[in-house]
């Protein structure tokens, strides 16, 4: 059985990394990782490949960017080249970004089978490109790995072969358990944010990068407004995306002192630095379900959520964008981690019980054509 596993972006590779170390337990299971370089990212060095335990990709796309339709072009004549190469059993897409979608269409037009995993997410926000990568890759996907029971229900409602619907958890968390785990026993004080954690007992961390709250004056004024009050009791450290920074000067935005601007974390310090937060305010979507995993309050400013369990019974409180609405949920969060829970199956084991299914259904499907 040969699979070819996807990347479009650094933190894709957070979810295959569980995906690929579970497929060694399989011999008969060779695993390519396929990168499209939907984004190109400097930190990606072998390094970055030896803390997640993962080999280099097989194949490196180098797609790059542009807009919605020519990335996704890039990425569909390039990967099916790789698959009339390769000829695989299967092809794994995982999350939302223009990869899974460009690379499910060509193996479906390919007659190749297609996973996805963290399927059924729907935030029914159709201004999202992320709501039509997930619909569409949906739509024509084999097997469906869903996070939650609102994955389940939503792939129903729309009409998906119960039989092929599995809830399995949630590689990202997966992956999260992992790397946290490896950071209690590692030598921390080497990591660039190790100097900011000593430097303060407790604080906030702040992620903030969706165009709808940083590409208007209005919307990223309004934010600011919040977390500069925020900044009066609290220090935030605010590890900030190349397109807010250049949004925050296009906008002549003052921050308060409190407001700590850092340059992109890779994944490993970042962790270091909000798995200890106060609080983490944030418009990620990985974010929302990681601190619910660790249990630590999150304010997630937007308007909806296609991660509703992390509300629903998580540490997540959605708080729109204006600014009374962002003080008002922080308060909020603040109050509802202690009564939090974690969702169903968000143990570490996803990965392994993704192969399971798999391997299963391979091998069955082997032994009928013997």
């Amino acid at each position: 059985m040969k699979v070819l596993l996807i990347a479009g972006a650094r933190p894709n590779f957070m979810k295959i990394a569980p995906i690929y170390r579970a497929s060694l337990n399989y011999p008969s299971i060779e695993c390519l990782i396929v990168h499209t370089g939907q984004h190109y990212d400097y930190e990606m060095s072998d390094s970055f490949f030896d803390e997640l335990e993962i080999p280099k990709p097989a194949y490196n796309l180098e797609s790059g960017s542009g807009s919605h339709a020519v990335q996704t072009a890039k990425i569909m004549v390039q990967f099916e080249d790789v698959c009339s190469k390769e000829s695989p059993d299967l092809v794994i897409v995982v999350g939302d970004v223009n990869s899974t979608l460009a690379c499910s269409i060509v193996a479906k037009k390919l007659c190749i089978k297609v996973a996805h995993v963290e399927a059924g997410l729907r935030s029914f926000d159709m201004s999202m490109p992320e709501e039509i990568n997930r619909m569409v890759t949906d739509a024509i996907s084999d097997y469906f790995f869903v996070t939650e029971e609102s994955g389940m229900a939503n792939l129903l409602q729309e009409g998906k072969n119960r039989n092929r619907i599995y809830q399995v958890g949630h590689v990202m968390i997966d992956n999260l358990l992992y790397q946290a785990s490896r950071l209690e026993v590692d030598d921390c004080s080497k990591l660039a944010s190790y100097p900011l954690k000593i430097a303060q007992e407790r604080y906030l961390f702040l992620t903030l990068h969706r165009p709808s709250n940083v590409d208007t004056a209005e919307n990223l004024t309004r934010i600011m407004n919040a977390l500069n009050l925020l900044a009066r009791d609290w220090t935030i450290y605010f590890p900030v995306h190349p397109r807010t920074r250049a949004m925050l000067t296009k906008f002549d935005l003052q921050l308060a002192d409190g407001i700590k601007l850092l340059p992109p974390l890779g994944f490993k310090d970042s962790l270091f630095l909000w798995k200890d937060a106060a609080a983490v305010l944030t418009d990620s979507g990985g974010l929302q379900e990681e601190t619910t995993a660790l249990g630590i309050p999150c304010v997630t400013i937007r308007d909806n959520t296609e991660r509703p369990v992390t509300a629903e019974i998580g540490t997540n409180v959605l708080a729109g964008t204006s600014t009374e609405g962002i003080l008002a949920a922080f308060q909020t969060a603040m109050k509802k981690c202690e009564k939090a829970k974690i969702p169903p199956l968000w143990d570490g084991k996803a990965a392994e019980r993704i192969w399971q299914v798999l391997f299963a259904e391979f091998d069955g499907i082997n032994r009928m054509d013997k």
